[in-house]
């Protein structure tokens, strides 16, 4: 019996990793569809611009640079890939831009040749998604909890820990699996920063970070293959952008914030957490807010680009087809929010953003005016 148990347990893994890589693949590449050979020869298109990383950031950026497309017929080729791959082809400048749910650590700062400058784009939520098809209330849960459900202490749906939280709910006699991230991520950042935030244990036994050592489950690529473990799991629970949840179809939960409220996230929710004094390099985190009504597991979105534009062939033509994008994106663009479950950045955000793209420069002379 402890054979077959066993054995059990090793098909079902597999058949969940398969599912990730499986879900990875059709999902990951791009919003485009292009190859890579495609993609390399996109790069030498003066009206096509390249950009990988966040996949968090994918669905909007689908939306945002259609529209743009419209407007003008730039091509922007993004690829889903997350933070830490888009981080790794900017420094590489494979890319014309990279995007990331985490500003760049001291490491990733170290490794590229010329400062890169982080411009706000959107803020959003990491909800934390269930597969509890029987279970039809939205489920509750408080730092200790969660904490305690992704350490691998609590391991099942009906633990008295949950149940004191979840009163009238019927849980059932299930294992959990936890659905984390396989990939560098901006999106396990936010989430990790979070964990650490609210339990000691977490912070110095796993830490934070865009790539940690997970305690326990099984790792999906991109918001993608985490909603893909998920959905396909019954018992699983992971953490993936709020778009993907509610495009998907699938329930997430409830958070207890600092103030000891359960809030929702949601637009409403992650703009009263970011609503803070925004630092002129934009770098700030949104986890575990003071606000009352913030929902505490938000954080903002950054596209990354090198602060000198002439490199390697680049013309001054391709920077400032760049530079107006991005400009677009954080004004005309941000009415595309809404509609994806993102949160419009603030008026003080837009207003950072402003003044960092104006610092970009082409052979040392500001490209926006």
């Amino acid at each position: 019996m402890k054979k077959k148990s066993l054995n059990f347990r090793a098909l079902l893994s597999a058949g969940a990793l398969f599912l990730a890589i499986g879900f990875s693949a059709c999902n990951g590449g791009g919003t485009s569809g292009e190859s890579k050979s495609d993609s390399t020869k996109s790069a030498s298109d003066d009206n096509a611009l390249i950009g990988a990383g966040s996949s968090f950031d994918n669905p909007l950026f689908s939306k945002m640079f259609s529209e743009y497309n419209k407007l003008n017929g730039l091509k922007v080729n993004y690829q889903s890939v997350g933070s830490g791959a888009g981080i790794s082809q900017l420094t590489n400048k494979t890319v014309d831009f990279g995007a990331s749910d985490a500003p760049m650590n001291g490491k990733q700062d170290s490794a590229v040749s010329a400062p890169v400058l982080h411009i706000p784009v959107t803020a959003g939520a990491v909800v934390l998604s269930y597969n509890l098809a029987e279970v039809k209330d939205t489920l509750k849960l408080t730092p200790s909890v969660l904490a305690d459900i992704f350490l691998g202490k609590i391991t099942k749906w009906n633990d008295a820990k949950i149940a004191a939280i979840n009163k009238g709910v019927k849980l059932p006699d299930v294992a959990i699996l936890i659905a984390h991230r396989s990939d560098g991520s901006g999106t396990s950042n936010i989430f990790t920063t979070y964990l650490s935030k609210v339990s000691e244990e977490w912070s110095s036994k796993v830490g934070k970070g865009s790539s940690v050592n997970w305690p326990v489950g099984l790792g999906g690529k991109g918001n993608e293959g985490v909603a893909g473990l998920i959905k396909q799991t019954p018992g699983a629970i992971g953490y993936i952008e709020l778009a993907y949840a509610i495009q998907n179809n699938m329930a997430y939960a409830q958070i207890q914030n600092k103030a000891g409220r359960f809030i929702t996230p949601s637009i409403a929710s992650v703009t009263a957490a970011a609503n803070i004094t925004i630092p002129a390099d934009s770098k700030v985190s949104l986890t575990n807010t003071d606000a009352a009504d913030g929902y505490p597991i938000s954080g903002f979105s950054w596209v990354l680009i090198y602060k000198e534009q002439k490199y390697g062939d680049r013309n001054q033509d391709r920077a400032t087809k760049l530079l107006k994008l991005l400009s677009w994106v954080i004004h005309d663009g941000q009415q595309f929010s809404g509609a994806l479950n993102y949160a419009p950045l603030s008026p003080a955000a837009v207003t950072t953003g402003d003044a960092i793209l104006k610092s970009a420069t082409f052979d040392g002379k500001p490209i926006l005016q």
